[in-house]
């Protein structure tokens, strides 16, 4: 039972292909890339990754590679009431990835005030607790995952 209730308090998805249809998300994460899903039917990008394009319905969709550097457009600071799972001050901000992409994303790695609009950011992959997980057969294993966030250049 324990395990099972750490899974559902846990804010990181499962990440192995048995459980999640977009595990190649984080396999790219894992070697240094942000991706996500491009529609080979009508040529949509979508992000977060898909598994059918919002736009046609299509499943015919490949993975492509987004920039891992981008631009600060607006950045805002949270002290109070910070979600679950996350540390005071929870520093969130828009970013332009150039092309069609603008995110927000998490910022690591800088003190409240320290992130201006204009300053530069780039990807930031760090591993996350793993997740214990039950096998098929029955075996529990712990399954290590990653997430990412963008920090200041």
């Amino acid at each position: 039972m324990e395990v099972k209730y750490a899974a559902t308090m846990d804010i990181y998805s499962f990440q192995g292909k048995e459980w999640n249809c977009n595990h190649p998300f984080y396999e790219h994460l894992r070697e240094g890339r942000l991706t996500t899903t491009a529609c080979n039917d009508c040529g949509m990008k979508s992000y977060p990754p898909r598994v059918i394009c919002p736009e046609c319905l299509s499943e015919n969709l490949e993975w492509v590679d987004l920039p891992t550097q981008g631009k600060v457009l607006v950045v805002s600071e949270k002290v109070e009431g910070v979600p679950l799972g996350f540390e005071s001050p929870l520093i969130l901000a828009l970013i332009d990835l150039g092309e069609e992409f603008k995110l927000v994303v998490r910022i690591t790695g800088v003190k409240m005030g320290e992130l201006k609009k204009g300053d530069e950011v780039k990807l930031h992959v760090y591993p996350v607790n793993p997740m214990p997980v039950e096998s098929k057969n029955g075996a529990i294993f712990m399954q290590e995952r990653v997430f990412y966030a963008f920090t200041k250049v």
